[in-house]
């Protein structure tokens, strides 16, 4: 199973989808950043394979990142590394 991570600018949560051939989530990977690289204000739907009924809209322009992982069945997390959220410093007022 393949995971395509879309980060929203300021947002510090991801939006994950997940494809079941590399071919078929690279393909949804150039989609994505095509739509980011045309810098158009449409919407882009995404759907998922493992949860059929899972839909996410997302307005292009506040795409900040985009990622393509391969779920690993041997570690016991979904969440593969590389993107990384900021954490206010609990020192600043």
């Amino acid at each position: 199973m393949f995971i395509i991570d879309v980060a929203l600018k300021n947002t510090p949560s991801m939006l994950s989808v997940q494809r079941k051939t590399i071919e078929d989530a690279e393909a949804l990977y150039q989609v994505i950043l095509g739509s980011i690289q045309s810098g158009s204000p449409s919407v882009l739907e995404l759907t998922c394979e493992k949860q059929t009924d899972k839909k996410i809209g997302v307005l292009v322009s506040e795409i900040g990142a985009v990622q393509l992982s391969e779920k690993s069945g041997a570690s016991g997390s979904a969440r593969p590394p590389g993107f990384f959220a900021l954490t206010p410093d609990p020192s600043l007022p």
